[in-house]
């Protein structure tokens, strides 16, 4: 059975969901997106057969084309709508991160997927590199014991010419800031990792020199996990002259595990009491070096996807892990804003509460 698949949003991601599709061997019958040249692009560039449809308009593409698996890749600010609509059409979904803007709208993909029995995947591909299967691996062994502190480290460089090349970016409307599109796959790995549930969160956040978009260029926060344990963000999109590093550190009564490189792909420290393995030959292994920041994580993303929707079955990144990540970025804009602690869980909450927050 090959699933009928269709592709939003033909931007600067799609790339790597369309060769995840191809390596999958899905039926790619239609891409969308409102500037035909970035569909005719695509098209050039796969070799994607003469039957695959396009379309301005993905309403149009959801009723004639029928997909059975959709990927949206548009702006942030599009995703919840668009979502909510292909779930209505039936469709199974991976949606880019992050999954919503608001908690709101991530809480209605969840209750509409639930009611239309479809499967949605957010799109936190770093969940799959190898060197994170790894230390998930030694979480769920219980090698490091009692979970002391973990850090999540996003020190990347992003100039004007990537804000002007698509205006939405950095905008509270249809994005947020260094927070939420360029560290929310790191620290959705932070909060999976110790456990998932938290009781506070404490930020700051400021705009120091991208003055010329809405959203902040450097955030900062703890995090008191319900286990007992802590974490650290720190994300900037400040750091000269080009991206320096993602890290994510976790610390343990018998642990210490260190994944760093450009987007956590490389297992840089691993030392355990257990001495259950060799630190050195785990070095060794897990040291993958992507082309870009983005990673190998899309193509095993797919096939898991796609078992989940054949096998009726969860995917392994799901809906609510999306609202995981968003959730806590959005705490720390909370925090920052009203400069104290925020509790969690939270129910309500939205980028567009922060409008105006760093306007000079």
């Amino acid at each position: 059975m090959t699933l009928k698949y269709a592709l939003i949003g033909c931007g600067r991601i799609s790339p790597n969901h369309i060769a995840a599709a191809q390596e999958n061997k899905l039926d790619i019958v239609a891409l969308c997106d409102v500037i035909p040249e970035n569909m005719e692009d695509k098209l050039q560039k796969f070799n994607l057969p003469k039957t695959t449809a396009l379309y301005t308009d993905y309403k149009e593409m959801l009723e004639k084309e029928k997909p059975e698996l959709v990927a949206i890749c548009t702006e942030s600010g599009k995703h919840a709508a668009m979502a909510l609509d292909c779930i209505e059409a039936g469709a199974n979904l991976i949606i880019e991160k992050p999954i919503a803007l608001s908690l709101e709208d991530a809480d209605e993909i969840i209750k509409k997927a639930k009611e239309k029995n479809v499967k949605v995947s957010a799109c936190h591909q770093n969940r799959f590199n190898k060197s994170i299967q790894k230390i998930r691996e030694a979480i769920e062994a219980e090698r490091f014991g009692r979970l002391l502190h973990g850090t999540a480290h996003i020190r990347w460089n992003r100039g004007e010419d990537y804000y002007t090349q698509a205006p939405w970016r950095g905008t509270w409307e249809q994005d947020g800031g260094a927070l939420m599109n360029q560290c929310i796959h790191n620290i959705d790995l932070l909060r999976w990792m110790m456990g998932g549930e938290i009781t506070e969160v404490v930020g700051m956040t400021d705009n120091l020199k991208h003055g010329f978009i809405e959203a902040e260029d450097l955030g900062m926060a703890l995090i008191k996990f319900s286990n007992g344990s802590y974490g650290i963000v720190e994300g900037t999109t400040n750091i000269f002259p080009t991206n320096l590093e993602e890290t994510l550190y976790i610390f343990g009564d018998n642990g210490t595990v260190k994944a760093g490189g450009k987007s956590v792909n490389i297992i840089e420290e691993w030392l355990f009491a257990d001495n259950k393995d060799n630190p050195e030959e785990v070095k060794a292994k897990y040291q993958e070096n992507p082309p870009s920041v983005y990673g190998f994580g899309h193509n095993p993303l797919y096939t898991d996807v796609i078992e989940a929707i054949k096998n009726d079955r969860d995917p392994y990144v799901t809906a609510k892990d999306g609202r995981d990540a968003l959730e806590l970025v959005l705490a720390i804009y909370k925090s920052a804003a009203e400069g104290k602690g925020v509790k969690l869980p939270m129910e309500k909450c939205s980028t567009l509460d922060f409008q105006g927050r760093f306007a000079k």
